[in-house]
């Protein structure tokens, strides 16, 4: 600390009890930086619509993807696939495109997603030196692999579809391999998780069971096996634990709940291996244990013995509640215990309070991210309050204080920390009742 600042202290120190506002000030000064804005949006009264203008928004969007677009030749790379790579920007155009009022745009969104589609698939598909590199999703050939059949569903070009189906299918034999990868072959971004999750987004989009039922339970077998013995290896509390390089993630990004939310997601498993499935549920409420009295869930197992200060609380969908939730909305819809339906309303309730995030607008780590929470208990409880709050969200970003004091992004036009998922996500705002996480969908 300098001499200057050091006695602006003592000079504060000394006078703050005959000027108060001094005293605010030198709260203000010393408090540690918060990962969040102060939430002082209106909260829902009981009773109230919930009043969405729809032109409004529709003209947000149609500014954000033009914004977007034009990014494209120079501020997006490759690389990074669906997640931060020009792949999620096709997605977007996709997914903009499904939306009946934003028809009139179809045919250009749709020329220029395929476009990047066949660039990034070739970049990619080249960068895949491995089989088994092409089971990465959200960074690698199944995510493209998915959004190609995506694409051609839309434009109705079948040749494409089957192309792209039967090049994913045939990643499938890998993830039946025990530790094919050797940073750990379970997770959301490169793993099994993120393979199903491309299966589980085909077949409701597409409408065509892309995997049989005996690949998928070979997968997910494959998921519990894995997770046992590494418990059992480690002595982990949980059933089922999973790392990642060497790190025992437990949120939706790298860790257990994603993993279990894609098990859970696959009916004839549980179906067919009921051992199995006792085993996984174990595992959720091992984890919903592990849930903070302020609702929130820690990145990883170490932290589970010394937490973070709440300056340093990571609320995000990546780290924290608001990934973690959507395990919980998946085992409450599977099982109809009332415990996960509660754990869910405190993990939105901490995201309420916690949840405007400053790292930015994206879905990954952002206030998109957040909004998408109350989207999601929305759909799972009927309530507008969740609905008023959501839209209270997807406004704050265009807020003075959001854009003077908010972090632009590593990626800021990308899919999951940029303006693509934020499109997704106002997109949503206008068909809550549809509403979904991109390739995170529990119904």
């Amino acid at each position: 600390m300098g001499p200057s600042v050091e006695s602006a202290l003592i000079y504060y120190v000394k006078t703050a009890s005959r000027q108060p506002k001094l005293l605010k000030v030198l709260k203000i000064w010393i408090m540690p930086r918060r990962r969040f804005f102060r939430n002082q949006l209106p909260d829902h009264s009981p009773g109230d619509a919930v009043l969405i203008d729809k032109d409004w928004w529709h003209g947000q969007i149609l500014a954000l993807v033009q914004t977007v677009t034009e990014a494209l030749s120079s501020n997006v790379s490759q690389e990074g696939g669906l997640y931060v790579g020009s792949a999620g920007i096709a997605y977007m155009l996709y997914y903009v495109s499904t939306y009946e009022p934003f028809y009139q745009h179809k045919a250009n969104y749709i020329h220029i997603a395929q476009s990047i589609f066949k660039r990034d698939l070739t970049f990619t598909e080249r960068q895949s030196s491995k089989p088994a590199d092409r089971v990465s999703f959200l960074l690698g050939p199944s995510g493209l692999y998915t959004l190609g059949a995506l694409l051609g569903k839309l434009s109705q070009k079948e040749d494409m579809v089957q192309d792209n189906i039967n090049k994913f299918k045939a990643v499938a034999s890998e993830c039946i391999k025990p530790n094919f990868l050797g940073c750990g072959s379970d997770e959301l971004f490169v793993g099994r998780a993120g393979f199903l999750s491309g299966a589980l987004t085909l077949e409701k989009r597409i409408g065509i069971k892309v995997l049989d039922d005996d690949t998928i339970n070979s997968i997910c077998r494959a998921m519990v096996m894995s997770g046992a013995e590494y418990s059992k290896r480690k002595k982990s509390k949980s059933p089922l634990m999973y790392a990642y390089y060497d790190t025992e993630y437990l949120g939706a990004a790298h860790g257990l709940s994603s993993i279990l939310q894609m098990i859970i997601s696959c009916p004839s498993f549980l179906t067919a291996d009921p051992q199995s499935a006792q085993v996984v549920r174990n595992s959720v409420d091992w984890l919903l244990s592990t849930q903070t009295p302020d609702g929130n869930f820690v990145p990883a197992t170490d932290e589970l013995v010394s937490s973070r200060s709440e300056s340093e609380e990571l609320v995000h969908w990546c780290h924290g509640a608001p990934g973690v939730v959507y395990l919980l909305a998946k085992a409450y819809l599977v099982w109809q215990d009332e415990r996960y339906l509660q754990a869910c309303i405190a993990c939105a309730e901490l995201t309420w309070n916690k949840g405007l995030l400053k790292k930015g607008p994206g879905i990954c780590h952002g206030v998109a991210g957040s909004g998408y929470v109350f989207l999601l208990l929305y759909r799972l409880t009927d309530n507008k309050k969740y609905l008023h709050r959501a839209v209270q969200f997807g406004r704050f970003i265009f807020s003075e204080e959001f854009q003077a004091e908010a972090k632009t992004p590593d990626n800021p036009f990308s899919l999951y920390e940029g303006l693509a998922g934020t499109v997704c996500f106002m997109l949503d705002l206008l068909q809550p009742d549809r509403a979904e996480f991109p390739f995170f969908d529990i119904f």
